[in-house]
């Protein structure tokens, strides 16, 4: 039997439990990855990771927290070691809407969830890393909104224009480290954020017009997202840091 891609390799990816971060959690641990779940929901998080075996484990965390972030690389560095991959995905954003509508603490929680916690996860796991000295990646999950915005998610698209503009800035000061980080920039997704992103109902009319911009014809997915975030993290990309890729059917363009 070949083996996987991420073989031997340990990741944590935030926002595990359910949409692109599941996807990507899926596909790492059928490379060959051992994986740190890490979300708030813990039904969902303890329920994937009892599906997968004993390649996963679930940490519960907020990766707002600085303690809770540092609590989470403990717990990866217990079970399996000091990861070699890094996944910031976990995401929020407010509803569609005209911009001064979005109140100060929609604001502040956003940029929290989507910003700080990448400040937080670098304190956490890049000294390990520098410590090993066998490099690293890390994968922070942008999106098309911080390239191309769309009206009516200004502050969403500020905070993914600062999570893309990080990704490279970080590739540029740990290059040396031989710690490789890359944005994953999808563009608008099926997902539980899509009516949010939307600010209208999931119908197929509403999709409809969404898809209209994209020239493929359709939202991404998980499993875009998923092969994206195994491309990058794997030995094949050993040569790509500082990017944004986007995953978006050609929306950008």
């Amino acid at each position: 039997m070949s083996q996987g891609q991420l073989q031997d390799k340990i990741a944590i990816v935030t926002g595990g439990a359910a949409g692109f971060g599941e996807g990507i959690v899926r596909l790492y641990v059928a490379e060959g990855a051992r994986v740190v779940i890490a979300d708030l929901d813990a039904t969902k998080g303890e329920a994937l990771a009892a599906e997968l075996g004993s390649a996963a484990r679930f940490c519960r965390c907020d990766v707002s927290s600085g303690s809770d972030v540092q609590a989470l690389v403990q717990t990866c560095v217990a079970a399996f070691g000091v990861p070699d991959i890094v996944v910031n995905n976990a995401g929020t954003t407010h509803a569609n809407q005209p911009m001064l509508n979005v109140d100060e603490a929609t604001f502040d929680r956003m940029f929290a969830v989507n910003v700080k916690s990448i400040f937080h996860m670098a304190h956490a796991v890049v000294p390990r890393m520098r410590e090993r000295g066998q490099g690293g990646v890390i994968l922070n999950v942008g999106s098309t909104a911080g390239i191309r915005p769309r009206p009516g998610l200004t502050w969403y698209n500020g905070s993914k224009g600062a999570v893309n503009l990080l990704s490279k800035s970080m590739a540029v000061e740990l290059g040396p480290d031989r710690i490789r980080v890359n944005a994953i920039c999808p563009v608008i997704g099926e997902t539980g954020l899509l009516e949010k992103f939307m600010g209208v109902p999931d119908t197929p009319e509403n999709r409809a017009r969404f898809i209209a911009t994209i020239p493929l014809g359709r939202m991404s997915r998980p499993s875009d997202v998923a092969a994206t975030a195994l491309f990058l993290a794997s030995d094949a990309a050993g040569f790509l840091t500082g990017i944004e890729m986007p995953v978006d059917g050609g929306r950008t363009v």
